[in-house]
């Protein structure tokens, strides 16, 4: 069926439009109907008729007004359907108007669940006179389908109103804001049409009538004909011509054939000459033999073979022999292009690019692109869609996502359709490391640094709200995610707030400067050493201080004391004493560096410090907390699935980073995909999430990221493949089909809904009346729809329900609508025999006897058998009773098995009975005393008794068979004689014979005939013969030529054979020649002389054999010569043909 392509919004007309007509007309008798009418008999007013799966069809004829817009409608009813319909939209015969769906040409599908119809509408918008023609639309619903046919005629605008408002008639109709502007060019080129001469009307159809097809194209662009598939249909009813006798051809080509493109098509017709040429035209032009059109003689059969049908092919053909012709059109239909790979859903940020990418099973193939209702074209003006096509992929690009992309995007073919969702959320900008705290000394280098989540992101500087300049001493730069401001030889008036504040974003990163003044005080005596702890920057507390891992530690420690103390650093035990590599100490005057570069969660620890001169000791004791992002969750699995969503659980990761979490990000992708889909951008802090919006019966994977402070772990395992789906609906027509003192059987039908988890079977559950809990009858699962509830209490009052069962769990229960009564009702014995068995039963000896005879009654009747009075001998027949029939069974049946039969059914003092008569039959025995009771003149008359065995049957007839002496060759006299005498006629005189008769019976004729004891003798008579008196003939002739010799065409290589035939007695002698020259002895030529039949045989001939050959008879009474010319050619390559 076409493709449902959304209607569009219809936009604002100007109130000058004319309006649609849409009326039911009269068909018009000029006018054939479209091809393929099956309505043809129904009724003729127009007004849609109520049969098969049509509710409601399109009238038969419509008429549109050219510039407007019509709507047909159908509608199809679905209450006795068990899928969904499908519809096509078809224009003539093949032209499936699904792949025409645009902005011309709309379609719509709607649903209305109440009354199950499902209404289709096809809108043709401003109508053109290309419009115009025979449609059809097709229904079809597995093994039930239905057709309409219609008629659309366009007609032009009427003038009167084109005069009478000659400004809206030029206005724009699609010009937006500009609707109301004239277009001045319209009126130049009405004022130019006013000024033409009118040409008198012409009658196209009578003009084409009378045209040669070769000339229907050029007419047809002359008068503005688009239509031609349309235009020949409706040219072809026109010439209702009376058929002529063709003398030339036997059977003329089909009216029309139809082909799948790449598929071969054989063309046939026959002809009355078996040796004519025809020639094979194909739209009046002369086809050429070659690979892909061969043609074939075979006796009177012409064929066109057509191998690898393209759309190039579709035309009309022509096989001419002579003046006559016959005509055929071939119609190459395009299979549909199906989608092998669908569109996956994407969820994303603004900005970030989109790429759709489907496949499809046709290289080249036409898809169109949509989002929500509207056709995506490519358009220079909106260059954010972009459409490439390599081989059978198709992929529709969105440079950057925004906002209003956000929905969803449809592929179509003429085969296939898919989908896929465009999810867009904000962007949001996380700082992945803050500016820390400095305290610097003048001339040394300040340089704050940040981290933020997007490297495309600028910003701008600010100290204490006034933006900074680079300068000399001052430099900002931007690498990455990286944002620096770096201050050489620092002075005091750099100190104060520094502000980074990201362009777009209202988000400000903010750290302090602090300039550290150095004082040399001169003291005469020694200070001891002291440790001086910056509190500020990186320290949460005195002597703690956080490191992102994988960043630089670097710690100043002010050391004062005189003289200049010795400064040791340690980590538990363990003393740092290295001046390079990833961890060392740095001394400088008055200050000790501890650097630690890319800090590891190893590096995490108190360390110490101690400084110590001559006058004293001082220690500090530092702990190192390194910090990182968390690991990833662990263990994430689905727990439960649903029709359209999954509920999703993990654990926690077993390491935070050292600092809290904030939450999760979820992502999930199709199975076999590699593309995965956010399914939050804000952080979900539990650790249980239910995901939507997915396809049921689709595998999917999900995976899970931990957040924390310092940022996004890694992705964590995949999660095992999960199948959203949903539980059935429940079983339907649940009833109670038999009751007993202790079972219940229950029968019921599937659920109507199924889905894509299929259906495991079913649970049974019963409980008493009033009670609540219910019982589970069936340990297993039951998967037929039926069921025998075993081990009820007798009298009470139970109610039963069924649950359907599948992956996704139990469906709703079905339940009866009152509680049943565990009593077994008492019911009458009743013998149900069947109608061949109420009239005499027989059988062969030998076959196999097998005879079931159902009966009703309850509770459980008990069944005997009698024969003729008496109980039935078990060793004789085996009888078998069950609680609804009993079998009568005989393997093999002998003559003594015949009988009466009598089957007595009891329940209690209730009984009936049912009485058979079988009848075992078995070929009779030969007839007694045959004898010949008479013979006169050439006939014998025969007498006999009937067989002392019949064979259990009457004897239907009698076989006479008589033999003579001589020969004693049996022959039969007569078959199926009923009497116990015959006469023998036309025997022969002179002979004697004997007589024996077979019996005959149903079963057959008796295995021995009864032989006559006497024979019949038929006595000679005189007879004289007269003979007539014979004469020699005189039979010599000169030779004379029935038979002629023939000129032939023959291709090199191939051996050929030129015949005649002559009579002649005495037997002519005769000599072949070639151009005069008599051919002796040569191999090549092999002459043969069969009965007058004259043949020379040449083997593989040349072109050089080519010439006159003549064939010569000569006797005694005369001579004649007969001669032919035979032409050698040389064959043709069919490599090297020319293709048509």
């Amino acid at each position: 069926m076409p493709e449902p392509v959304p209607e569009e919004k219809p936009e604002e007309q100007a109130p000058e439009e004319p309006t649609a007509e849409v009326e039911p007309q009269p068909a018009n008798d000029d006018e054939p109907p479209a091809d393929g009418d099956s309505d043809a008999d129904g009724d003729e007013s127009g007004n849609t008729t109520l049969s098969g799966l049509f509710v409601e069809k399109p009238p038969e004829a419509i008429v549109g007004v050219a510039g407007s817009d019509i709507t047909i409608i159908a509608k199809v009813d679905s209450t006795t359907l068990t899928r969904k319909p499908t519809m096509k939209w078809l224009k003539g015969k093949w032209m499936d108007l699904g792949s025409k769906a645009g902005k011309h040409m709309q379609f719509k599908e709607t649903y209305d669940r109440n009354t199950k119809i499902y209404t289709y509408e096809m809108k043709i918008i401003k109508l053109v006179a290309g419009d115009s023609g025979g449609f059809r639309c097709e229904v079809t619903a597995k093994d039930k389908c239905d057709s309409s046919t219609f008629e659309i005629s366009v007609e032009a605008a009427q003038q009167d109103t084109q005069q009478a408002d000659i400004l809206s008639a030029f206005k724009r109709a699609d010009g937006g804001e500009d609707d109301g502007n004239l277009d001045f060019s319209a009126l130049l080129k009405a004022t130019k049409k006013k000024k033409m001469i009118e040409k008198p009307e012409i009658d196209v159809w009578e003009l084409l009538k009378s045209a040669h097809p070769c000339d229907y194209e050029k007419i047809a662009f002359e008068y503005g004909i688009t239509d031609l598939r349309g235009m020949l249909k409706r040219l072809k009813k026109m010439k209702v011509v009376e058929p002529k006798h063709s003398e030339a051809f036997l059977k003329k080509l089909d009216s029309c054939y139809s082909v799948l493109k790449g598929k071969k098509i054989v063309l046939t017709c026959e002809v009355m000459d078996p040796d004519v040429q025809v020639k094979w035209l194909k739209n009046g032009q002369e086809i050429k033999p070659s690979a892909k059109y061969i043609m074939e003689c075979s006796g009177n059969v012409r064929t066109l073979t057509i191998n690898r049908a393209s759309l190039a092919d579709d035309a009309a053909y022509e096989c001419v022999v002579g003046e006559d012709k016959c005509f055929t059109e071939v119609f190459v239909k395009e299979p549909p292009v199906t989608i092998t790979k669908l569109m996956d859903d994407y969820h994303v940020v603004v900005g970030e690019r989109v790429e759709f990418e489907i496949e499809v099973s046709e290289e080249g193939a036409h898809v169109m692109w949509f989002f929500e209702d509207i056709e995506l074209v490519k358009d220079h003006d909106s260059p954010n869609f972009r459409f490439k096509k390599d081989g059978i992929k198709h992929t529709l690009i969105i440079l950057e996502a925004t906002l209003n992309d956000i929905g969803m995007y449809h592929a179509w073919t003429n085969g296939g359709h898919t989908k896929g969702e465009l999810e867009v959320e904000e962007k949001q900008l996380e700082v992945l490391q803050d500016i820390a705290d400095l305290t610097v000394r003048a001339t040394d280098q300040a340089l704050f640094k940040c981290e933020v989540s997007d490297e495309k992101v600028t910003g701008k500087w600010f100290k204490d709200g006034v933006e900074v300049v680079a300068s000399d001493r001052i430099a900002m730069t931007h690498i990455g995610r990286f944002h620096r401001l770096l201050i050489d030889n620092v002075k005091p008036e750099d100190a104060g707030d520094y502000t980074f504040i990201p362009d777009g974003y209202a988000l400000s990163i903010s750290a302090k400067l602090n300039f550290l003044e150095i004082k040399v005080d001169y003291v005469p005596r020694q200070d001891p050493p002291k440790i001086h702890l910056d509190t500020t920057g990186n320290m949460v507390s005195q002597n703690t201080i956080i490191v992102v891992a994988g960043n630089k530690l670097r710690l100043d420690v002010e050391i004062t004391g005189e003289p200049a103390p010795t400064c040791v650093w340690t980590k538990g035990d363990q003393q740092i004493t290295e001046s390079e590599g990833r961890i060392r100490v740095e001394a400088r005057k008055d200050l000790s560096c501890f650097v630690i570069e890319g800090a590891e969660r190893e590096d995490e620890g108190n360390y110490t410090i101690c400084v110590t001169n001559p006058a004293g000791e001082d220690k500090a004791m530092i702990f190192v907390k390194i910090v990182d992002v968390p690991d990833p969750p662990e263990n994430v699995r689905c727990t439960s699935v649903g029709e359209d969503c999954a509920t999703i659980l993990w654990d926690t990761p077993i390491f935070d980073g050292g600092a809290q979490l904030k939450g999760y990000l979820m992502e999930r992708k199709k199975k076999g995909s590699s593309r995965w889909t956010k399914l939050n951008f804000d952080v979900f802090e539990p650790t249980t999430y239910e995901a939507k919006r997915m396809i049921e019966g689709v595998y999917y994977e999900m995976r899970v990221f931990a957040i924390n402070s310092i940022g996004l772990s890694q992705p964590s395992l995949t999660s095992k493949p999960f199948m959203p789906i949903a539980a059935t609906s429940e079983p339907i027509r649940l009833s109670v089909h038999d009751v007993t003192d202790n079972t219940c059987t229950l029968k019921w039908l599937a659920p109507e809904k199924i889905g894509a988890g299929g259906l495991d079977g079913y649970i049974i559950e019963y409980c008493k009346e009033g009670d609540t809990e219910w019982v589970v009858a069936n340990q297993e699962l039951c998967e037929r729809q039926g069921f025998v509830v075993r081990g009820l209490p007798v009298g009470e009052k139970i109610d039963f329900r069924v649950v359907a069962v599948n992956i996704a769990g139990r469906s709703p229960p079905a339940s009866l609508g009152q509680p049943v009564t565990i009593r077994e009702i008492m019911e009458y014995p009743k013998i149900r025999l069947p109608r061949d068995l109420r009239t005499r039963f027989i059988r062969k000896v030998g076959e196999k006897i097998n005879l079931t005879i159902p009966f009703q009654g309850k509770p459980r009747p008990v069944a005997t058998w009698f024969k003729d009075g008496q109980p039935v001998d078990p060793t004789m027949v085996s009888i078998r009773s069950s609680n609804v029939d009993s079998i009568l069974f005989i393997r093999s049946a002998e003559r003594e098995h015949t009988g009466k039969y009598e089957l007595v059914l009891k329940i209690e003092n209730m009984e009936d009975r049912a009485a058979i008569q079988i009848q075992i039959v078995d070929k009779p025995g030969p007839p007694q005393k045959l004898q010949v009771t008479e013979v006169w003149g050439f006939n014998a008359a025969t007498e006999w008794e009937s067989p002392k065995d019949n064979g259990n049957c009457e004897i239907t007839g009698y076989t006479i068979q008589k033999a003579d002496l001589k020969t004693k060759e049996w022959f039969t006299v007569y078959e199926h004689n009923r009497r116990t005498n015959c006469t023998a006629t036309d025997l022969i005189m002179g002979n004697e014979y004997m007589f024996r008769v077979y019996s005959e019976n149903l079963c057959g004729r008796s295995d021995d005939p009864c032989f006559c004891k006497n024979t019949a003798v038929i006595a000679k008579t005189d007879l004289e013969i007269k003979r007539a008196p014979y004469t020699k003939k005189d039979k010599s002739c000169a030779p004379k030529f029935t038979q002629p010799l023939v000129d032939r065409s023959v291709v090199a290589g191939y051996s050929t054979t030129i015949s005649c035939s002559v009579k002649g007695y005495p037997k002519p002698k005769i000599v072949w020649m070639k151009n005069k020259m008599i051919l002796g002895e040569n191999p090549k030529f092999l002459m043969r002389n069969y009965q007058g039949v004259l043949t020379l045989n040449i083997r593989k001939p040349g072109t050089f054999d080519s010439g006159k050959y003549s064939c010569i008879a000569v006797n005694d009474l005369g001579k004649e010569e007969v001669e032919c010319k035979l032409s050698v050619r040389l064959p043709i390559d069919p490599d090297k043909a020319p293709e048509e």
